[in-house]
């Protein structure tokens, strides 16, 4: 079925109030403190439209687990020195997976474009000039960022507001408005809701790495962890006509989510033994290609003990800390080791795509809870680190949400 565009009877309470005295609420990360969780709804100034750029009033935002990695334990991401294309640092406006509504145009900007288009971002920031940019690969750029974690304006868009009263930051999709390039914005068609189309960013990190990997519909495939990105994995493995998705995940409303996306089998790391029970569902050989969207060191031992002769393991996880790693695990049957980052051009509108003609027909299942933007510190972050077996996606409801 494709998707609706009903958000649903949800209430949230506390939506932000338009400012009218050029200042707007965000959510801002200091992370200045001795615990590295200074979060604040704060008032700051509202950023003004330059040449090339769209101002954007944002509708719903995730919370994406980068966001809760940072809250606990950093800043690490966020820059606290001025970012290379950005300029910006800490305190950064949080918030990169978002959707939202154009509100306003700056100069030079395409006529395609006009007020009240529905449109996400795509997040990415990067210079252009580098050897990964050149070669079309802007997720590997050498310095990039991310909107809502390192500021909002790539350096392009930099050079043509030079000498403008364009406001030079305060970017993220927790905030009541932000600025961004043109490039970065995709437009939405009228059957994908609003709400659904803030999880078109973490969507596309599971279609980049299945785009990525070796995968074919034949394969027999491992996913570790049932969070958002192994949901959006599994996703696009059952859009491509995966015929055996194996999903490993300890907590259970997670498995019975990974079993309604679309896996085949689901596993319990603390229950069931990974390797031999791969083994088992894959010929007696294994898996072809596992995929990491936990970031667990016994997980990480188990995917390559469970890959058959020259299949590949696909790290997609932000690892916290260090992990062991064995190289003789993959030489003795030539097995491959490969990382992906994000997204590349073009993901975003596959990824619409496939939302808009049902192919990927079960992404609004992920969305578990809804708030406002004051409420981001509390039933937000904070109830993703106390109920995070029972969260998959909290979005939070911006003022451009109509």
């Amino acid at each position: 079925m494709p998707a609706t565009t009903q958000d649903g009877d949800h209430s949230v309470a506390n939506k932000p109030a338009p400012t009218t005295d050029g200042t707007m609420k965000a959510v801002r990360f200091h992370g200045v403190c001795a615990s590295n969780k200074d979060l604040r709804y704060e008032d700051i100034p509202e950023p003004k439209c330059g040449q090339g750029q769209i101002k954007i009033k944002p509708a719903w935002c995730g919370i994406c687990g980068s966001d809760l990695h940072e809250y606990l334990g950093g800043p690490s991401i966020c820059p606290t020195s001025p970012h290379p294309i950005t300029g910006e640092q800490v305190p950064i406006t949080f918030g990169h997976e978002f959707s939202g509504v154009i509100e306003e145009l700056g100069k030079g900007i395409s006529e395609k474009w006009k007020v009240g288009d529905r449109v996400c971002v795509q997040p990415i920031i990067y210079d252009g000039d580098c050897g990964a940019c050149q070669d079309g690969l802007i997720n590997c750029c050498y310095k990039n960022g991310f909107v809502g974690l390192s500021g909002r304006i790539c350096r392009s868009a930099m050079l043509q507001i030079i000498n403008t009263d364009t406001s030079p930051g305060w970017g993220g999709g927790l905030s009541d408005h932000l600025v961004v390039p043109e490039y970065a914005v995709v437009k939405i068609p009228d059957n994908i809701g609003l709400d659904v189309a803030a999880l078109v960013e973490p969507l596309a990190v599971g279609w980049h790495a299945v785009n990525a990997s070796p995968f074919k519909p034949s394969d027999s495939v491992l996913v570790l962890g049932g969070g958002p990105i192994g949901l959006a994995v599994i996703q696009a493995l059952r859009a491509r006509g995966c015929k055996q998705i194996i999903v490993s995940e300890v907590s259970q409303m997670r498995k019975e989510f990974a079993k309604e996306f679309g896996a085949h089998h689901v596993l319990d790391p603390t229950k069931d033994d990974i390797v031999a029970k791969c083994r088992e569902l894959a010929d007696g050989q294994g898996v072809n290609v596992s995929f990491d969207a936990a970031g667990v060191q016994a997980g990480l031992d188990q995917a390559i003990l469970a890959l058959r002769a020259r299949g590949t393991h696909v790290n997609i996880a932000i690892w916290e800390k260090r992990c062991n790693f064995f190289p003789n695990d993959l030489v003795f049957r030539e097995k491959t080791y490969m990382a992906v980052a994000t997204y590349v051009k073009g993901d975003f509108e596959d990824v619409i795509s496939a939302i808009s003609d049902g192919r990927l027909d079960m992404c609004k299942k992920m969305i578990t809870k809804r708030i406002g933007l004051d409420e981001v510190v509390e039933e937000g972050f904070k109830a993703l680190i106390k109920d995070k077996d029972n969260q998959v996606k909290i979005l939070v409801r911006g003022s451009g949400q109509i």
